[in-house]
């Protein structure tokens, strides 16, 4: 086999694929990244906390502008929760979509 052919199979295929275990210290990535996750919804339960006192307080005062923002607050919390909840899943689709690509 040539170089030429060699190269344009490499081209096609590569042969790399994610395999657990190579590299030392992904348990610990993985304890950190979770930690991280984790961290992030604890916050996102005390946005959406302040958020929805700020609506409520704008509401009762008749301030419009603060519960517009506690509105806004509440549905980028809600968001961000969602985000971070759905992380490890919208990973996974999008990982075992791109391995179908030939």
């Amino acid at each position: 086999m040539s170089v030429a052919d060699r190269v344009i199979t490499l081209a096609y295929d590569p042969g790399v694929a994610p395999k657990e275990g190579g590299l030392p210290g992904l348990s610990v990535l993985k304890n950190v990244v979770s930690s991280i996750n984790l961290f992030g919804i604890v916050a996102v339960v005390g946005a959406l906390a302040v958020s929805l006192g700020v609506w409520a307080w704008g509401h009762h005062t008749g301030g419009h502008q603060a519960e517009a923002n506690g509105k806004k607050g509440a549905v980028v919390s809600a968001g961000a929760a969602l985000g971070l909840g759905a992380a490890n899943g919208i990973v996974a689709f999008f990982s075992a979509l791109g391995s179908q690509v030939h």
